[in-house]
């Protein structure tokens, strides 16, 4: 379909043209082509992008009389019980007629609305078109933002990035096009800040699919990361299944000040939790300090409540959110919410109810609150600012740190940014520039233009910073290094990105990412050291005298509002066009047609391969990386060869190393060509792993390409939600150990066969399972083990997968 490769092609032409126009050579201090500093919203009817309120309260309504009366809830109960398909079914199931629903009932909900980045779009999108409707059922939008990478500024980047993701970009618009899909174009903007922006509302559902979907929290929306499959439920109408998650309550006392950001509370709290803490939980704010926080601050601290697990993080309505919503265009919803929140407490969708009880609850004084650097290697290890040179020192972490990357879909605000460049300008006028390479990330092309308007690009471009595109970039690990780093050698990196897993932003697993507030990040980024404290520590000018920087100073809103920027960013509307023809070549080694898994078989698994026992943690990073493999998101064949090429093998201590213990000892192989090789005979496999497996990114592929490759069971002691989900979803076996201590009983080369596992799932979730276990030396025992499947999911698992069982519905009501 030409027009939509020239559309692309324009807008890479728009990118260039616009630095021929203004003669400039470093980053990004150019204004697009067709810029506008007006602040005239780009659209002025958001009806579509108005959360049904009158449904939603009178649903709220009906859930008080399916409860008790005097039943007191929180705010995430509200809003998710207003969006259960049958409140009855699910509030008064296995709850002791709903007196004991958190953490027993199973949410049969419906959201309002559905967002995909482009990576993950990909994949879903080829899963819905497999159902055959014509159209997504609720609102549904695109996000162009994980595959650009970033290397030299935007205006080199983008384009580059444009012509060599061609293909893909074709396929997403043009799918988005046919089944009336929102398409945001690559330079856009990062998903979950063009989503803040433009789609989320206070008492909004909805599902991303990306793990730091919660950022819409900081609006008030309950926000789930998701996989592809999750994401399809939805866009087809069908309920998405939740277990009712516990609800922690965070109450914030006081105000921040000083150097102490948003960020710096859920740094704390990551501490707090750890990476396994929140699992299970919906995380809700509360108290008289949630009145002192900007809605942008809120954002930052929703989004990395990814990293303690939790299902989702929100804040009540606040008075920050209707500047906020005005701001951005969106002042009738400020007005409807309001309206909400000032009428009747029964019908008080946006605030939790003054009584309700919290299943725990943590207090966080902001007035005391220190800034926090978390890491490296893990976004839990929190370090109070005044204790950190201390610990770079007793844990041997390098002194000297060559880059500083701020932005993000965390933290890339007009607040974080203007904060940041009080620093800059601070430190220009005593005559220094970063001793660290210095890069900074726009979140949106709203941001972005309205930076520029006001010069705020041009003082970081002044001091030596590198602005890059307006998408994911080095966060995920779209990120080419130009500093000589080579794989493997040890150096320290600061971001105020959320997650810092080994290898995840550069692919060096060696590379120690500290993340830290953007005024942190940006005043260590002068020093050049990790030891450097700039509430007590001065930096040499070049006249000799001792520099010390002063407090950031910043805005949360724009004075002159929001500039527009450039409307070829703008996304494509929400209508269908079924003539459209969807695109993908049939030689494409990035576009792959999905078929259908086989479903279980008549009986138990017997004899399945033990691929694999993992040692130490594994996200869905080790499981399967991005980076440069993020151009195979939409051909499973390809991308399954970076299948778990991450992981430690518990045995022999190697990294992507598995042996054929059946046909040869002897024969070394990495993961991904063993399990192929299995595939190819006809085998089943099963790996073994510890606790939290799948931590990390909502990436759905850490479930298909084992599934794929002939995986059935992953055997670990605990699991990550979204992960253990997404295994659900494409049929493969979540189990966890009953003692944990077999996970030293069992090793690579062991056959294994379950017990019981088919009745199980043939009874809808209920019964005991086992594992009979064969030792490579001869040896048999019996483990027991767990396994926590819904009745809805056992039957996913029985077809084969969730889209397996989608699709026998749909011929079986076509027949009918």
């Amino acid at each position: 379909m030409p027009i939509l490769s020239t559309r692309l092609k324009i807008r890479a032409f728009n990118v260039l043209k616009s630095d021929r126009q203004t003669n400039v050579t470093r980053c990004y201090c150019r204004t697009f082509a067709t810029e506008t500093t007006s602040t005239s919203p780009v659209q002025t009817d958001v009806s579509s992008r108005t959360p049904p309120y009158s449904r939603t309260v009178q649903k709220l309504q009906n859930v008080r009389k399916v409860l008790r009366a005097d039943r007191h809830l929180t705010l995430a109960e509200k809003i998710l019980y207003s969006h259960l398909e049958n409140p009855e079914e699910s509030l008064l199931s296995n709850t002791q007629n709903g007196a004991n629903i958190r953490g027993n009932a199973n949410l049969k909900l419906k959201p309002d609305r559905v967002a995909m980045q482009d990576a993950s779009a990909q994949m879903a999108l080829l899963q819905f078109m497999s159902c055959g409707l014509p159209s997504s059922a609720v609102p549904t939008s695109i996000h162009c933002d994980h595959m650009i990478v970033g290397e030299r500024g935007a205006d080199a980047d983008l384009p580059q990035s444009i012509t060599g993701n061609k293909e893909v970009y074709d396929f997403l618009e043009s799918a988005a096009k046919k089944y009336g899909i929102e398409f945001w174009p690559p330079g856009a903007g990062i998903i979950h800040q063009t989503v803040l922006e433009n789609y989320a509302a206070p008492g909004l559902m909805m599902l991303g699919t990306d793990s730091h979907t919660p950022n819409a929290g900081g609006l008030g929306a309950i926000a789930i990361g998701v996989g592809g499959a999750d994401a399809v439920d939805a866009m087809v109408d069908a309920p998405w299944e939740l277990k009712a998650p516990r609800i922690l309550g965070v109450k914030l006392e006081g105000q921040l000040s000083g150097w102490t950001a948003p960020k710096d509370v859920i740094m704390k709290l990551a501490g707090l939790l750890t990476v396994r803490g929140g699992t299970g939980f919906v995380i809700e704010y509360f108290g008289s300090g949630v009145d002192t926080l900007s809605c942008t601050g809120m954002a930052t601290i929703c989004n990395m409540g990814a990293e303690v697990g939790a299902t989702t993080s929100l804040f009540p309505f606040s008075g920050s959110m209707v500047p906020y919503l005005e701001a951005t265009h969106r002042g009738a919803i400020a007005k409807a919410a309001s309206t909400i929140v000032s009428g009747p407490a029964a019908s008080n969708l946006l605030r939790a109810d003054p009584e309700a009880q919290y299943d725990q609850v943590i207090t966080i004084d902001l007035s005391t609150l220190e800034p926090h650097i978390n890491g490296p290697f893990t976004p839990d290890l929190s370090t109070p600012l005044s204790q950190f040179k201390d610990a770079v020192k007793i844990n041997n972490w390098p002194e000297r740190f060559g880059a500083g990357l701020i932005g993000s879909c965390t933290n890339s605000s007009y607040e974080d940014m203007t904060r940041a460049e009080d620093l800059v300008k601070q430190a220009s006028a005593a005559g220094l520039q970063p001793r660290a390479d210095f890069f900074i990330t726009p979140g949106s092309e709203q941001i972005r233009a309205t930076l520029s308007r006001d010069s705020t690009l041009e003082t970081f471009s002044s001091a030596g910073g590198t602005v890059l595109a307006n998408a994911c970039g080095p966060c995920i690990g779209q990120w080419k290094r130009t500093d000589g780093v080579g794989k493997g050698e040890s150096n320290a990196i600061f971001t105020s990105y959320n997650r810092n897993f080994k290898g995840r932003n550069d692919g060096n697993a060696a590379t120690m990412n500290f993340l830290a507030s953007p005024e942190l990040v940006t005043a260590m980024s002068y020093a050049g050291t990790t030891t450097f404290n700039p509430l007590t520590d001065s930096i040499p000018t070049p006249s000799g005298e001792a520099f010390k920087f002063s407090p950031p100073v910043g805005t949360s809103l724009p004075s002159s509002g929001f500039a527009a920027g450039n409307p070829t960013f703008a996304p494509t509307p929400g209508t269908p066009s079924p003539s459209t023809p969807v695109l993908i070549s049939p030689t494409s080694s990035r576009l792959a047609a999905l078929d259908p898994f086989p479903p279980f078989p008549q009986g138990d698994l017997t004899d399945l391969r033990l691929l694999l026992k993992i040692s130490g943690q594994c996200t869905t990073d080790t499981i399967s990386a991005a980076g440069p493999w993020l151009k195979y998101k939409g051909h499973l064949p390809n991308i399954s060869t970076n299948t778990l090429i991450g992981a430690t093998n518990a045995e022999t201590g190697e990294t992507n190393v598995a042996y054929d213990h059946f046909d040869d000892p002897n024969a070394r192989y990495t993961i991904p060509d063993l399990a192929a090789k299995w595939k190819d005979q006809g085998k089943s496999w099963l790996v073994v792993a510890e606790t939290n497996y799948g931590e990390g990114s909502a990436r759905e592929h850490a479930a298909l390409q084992p599934r794929y490759l002939g995986c059935r069971v992953i055997l670990a002691k605990s699991f990550a939600r979204i992960h253990e989900a997404n295994l659900k979803k494409q049929g493969v076996i979540p189990l966890t150990f009953s003692d944990p201590a077999d996970y030293d009983m069992l090793g690579a080369g062991d056959s294994v066969t379950t017990d019981g596992l088919y009745e199980f799932l043939k009874n809808g979730g209920k019964g005991d399972v086992g594992l009979q276990i064969k030792k490579r030396d001869g040896q048999e025992m019996r483990i027991g083990v767990q396994c926590a499947v819904s009745e809805d999911q056992a039957g996913f698992i029985l077809a084969g997968s969730a889209l397996n069982l989608l699709a026998k519905k749909k011929d079986i009501e076509g027949a009918q």
